[in-house]
């Protein structure tokens, strides 16, 4: 991303705070003609000290002298602490005002994306973090420094030089041709520096998001002793991210050296160029003072630019990850119009075809299906058979890649998402609880729920007893909770929710056999009269079925009743046997007789 696409970026979020920038330009106008008073009161002392030496004179007769600079160099510190604490006070005001809008931004925006913008693409969690904070970062520093360091220094800049040449053509001449040079090195080491820059984005995304990785599995790192495992790993990155950083810095280091080198070569000039017009008395001793302090201020900038530049490269770097972000918007998630007065849930699969983003392989082959309303449909098969994928696309998390599925006789397509989604209930096999108290997780499923709905709902899922037996009952932290309570939590969100669809994905996987048969009866009691898909390795979810798919590598291969697939004898057969084998039914039976 090059300077003028940032700006061109950066430009809609600075747009609602132009009164902001307008007070930035005025003080900054103010304050690039305060900056050279000194050049000014110091050429005038020079001189009129030289001239009552001159003439014999002394302190009596240069007291006035004394009173006039100390008053005007007072006056000029003061009133340059007022313009110095508005450039800061507005730039930083603009700065949070525009990165509180760009987080904002950035969390509305990643909220519309479909399921494939987090599965494709090296968006995993960690790096996405890492984009978000080191773009907002970096652009909203580089909006602070443009206000409060650049935009100030390259006024007084351009005001001294004016000044350099209104005083000497000559002099001004040198200052105006030192600073082309010095901007063609900044040029070259900001090309030099741009891949390594990028390097190090890309290190830092995989640092971190090894760590975030570290973190979700440490139960399994330790549980296999693979700490030093692990440590290398994240030392190999850091040995990486170490070596990129020398080598910018070294090219830093030896850029900076030759403009420093410059920026010397100049003032060594005007020195050379104002002793000469001294001596052939075209210029005073002063204005060799004078000259000098302008050319300072010329060159102010320069001598910042190389910290600034490294944030201005930071911002372009950080930039393009963060607009990638902000603008994906072939993204967005698919929503149709349609609202249906009433949802029935009955689906019905088309010659479905479906492959995950970044794969190459499909998921799933040709799939038809009828799914009838008010009915139970159990998905069978061995993991990596397809059955959560088909799920996903029932609920229109992704999209077929051909086919159709239809929903009371609609496309799917034409559905308006959030009804769509609204009208479905999905539990899976390992929820997500969040930060917040049980009483905020279950009331989830609606948020205007009163708390007597939501005591309701945990009594549907049998965990009201559990939470009323805690410290601080409904406001304890869920995150304390079991893992099997957790579950009952994600229940009770969908008890709340009462839709007419629900897509169970092993929804009793992690909880106690005790609990299973408490959320069994609770399933029992909500999928009457309900659409209900569900995918378990429990016998006793199987055979309570109406209609039970097979399936294999992403391929329906049988369909039928309990009964009937058993008498197949092909695949549910196998896998209803594994099952109770596992189980080890027939010491089951023969103790319960």
């Amino acid at each position: 991303m090059s300077l003028s696409q940032l700006f061109l970026n950066i430009a809609p979020y600075v747009k609602p705070y132009r009164w902001l920038v307008v007070l930035t330009l005025i003080l900054t106008l103010i304050g690039s003609f305060i900056a050279q008073v000194n050049a000014w009161v110091l050429r005038y002392t020079v001189d009129q000290i030289s001239n009552l030496l001159q003439d014999g004179k002394g302190l009596p007769e240069g007291m006035s002298i004394l009173v006039f600079i100390s008053v005007v160099l007072i006056s000029k510190e003061i009133l340059n602490s007022f313009i110095t604490f508005g450039q800061n006070y507005y730039g930083e005001k603009l700065r949070i005002f525009v990165s509180r809008d760009l987080a904002q931004k950035v969390v509305d925006k990643i909220l519309t994306y479909k399921l494939a913008f987090y599965t494709s693409g090296g968006n995993q969690p960690g790096k996405l973090q890492i984009r978000i904070d080191r773009g907002i970062e970096s652009i909203t520093r580089m909006v602070q420094n443009f206000f409060i360091d650049i935009l100030p220094l390259f006024a007084s800049s351009i005001v001294a030089l004016i000044m350099m040449f209104n005083a000497n053509f000559y002099v001004g001449l040198v200052g105006l041709c030192n600073v082309p040079f010095y901007f063609y090195v900044s040029v070259l080491q900001a090309n030099k520096l741009k891949g390594a820059r990028r390097s190090i984005r890309e290190l830092r995304e995989n640092k971190s998001q090894g760590i975030l990785g570290i973190l979700e599995s440490i139960t399994v790192i330790k549980s296999f002793i693979r700490e030093d495992i692990e440590s290398e790993k994240q030392l190999g990155l850091q040995l990486s991210l170490t070596a990129a950083q020398l080598r910018t810095r070294k090219i830093s280091f030896l850029f900076d050296g030759i403009k420093s080198f410059i920026e010397q070569i100049g003032v060594v000039l005007i020195i050379i160029l104002t002793a000469y017009f001294v001596l052939t008395g075209v210029m005073t001793i002063g204005a060799i003072m004078f000259h000098i302090l302008l050319f300072n201020n010329v060159t102010a900038p320069i001598r910042q630019l190389h910290r600034i530049y490294d944030q201005m490269n930071d911002a372009l770097i950080y930039s393009e990850g963060f607009f990638d972000i902000l603008k994906a918007d072939e993204q967005t998630e698919q929503s149709g119009n349609y609202l249906s007065p009433k949802v029935e849930g009955k689906f019905n699969l088309r010659n479905v075809y479906f492959t995950y983003p970044d794969n190459e392989e499909p998921t799933l082959f040709n799939i038809n299906m009828d799914i009838l309303p008010g009915r139970i449909t159990a998905l069978v098969g061995l993991s990596g058979a397809g059955k959560s994928t088909l799920i996903n696309l029932l609920d229109k998390f992704y999209h077929p890649d051909s086919g159709d599925i239809l929903l009371d006789d609609v496309s799917l397509e034409e559905y308006d998402t959030e009804f769509l989604r609204d009208n479905i209930g999905l539990v899976l096999q390992k929820n997500h609880i969040f930060n917040g108290t049980v009483e905020e997780n279950i009331r989830y499923g609606n948020p205007n729920a009163t708390f007597e709905e939501v005591m309701e709902a945990a009594k549907q899922s049998y965990i009201h007893d559990q939470i009323m037996s805690l410290p601080h009952k409904y406001d304890t932290s869920a995150l304390t909770l079991s893992g099997g309570q957790q579950q009952k939590i994600a229940i009770a969100r969908m008890f709340l929710k009462n839709p007419p669809i629900i897509f169970l994905d092993e929804p009793t996987a992690s909880l106690d056999a005790i609990s299973t048969e408490q959320i069994k009866n609770s399933l029992d009691a909500i999928k009457k009269n309900r659409t209900v898909i569900i995918i378990s390795h429990s016998i006793s979810q199987i055979i309570d079925s109406d209609i039970i798919y097979v399936m294999k590598e992403g391929h329906v291969i049988e369909r039928g009743t309990h009964e009937n697939l058993y008498r197949m004898e092909g695949t549910y057969k196998e896998i209803f046997d594994a099952m109770a084998r596992s189980l080890n039914i027939d010491k089951i039976s023969k103790t319960l007789e």
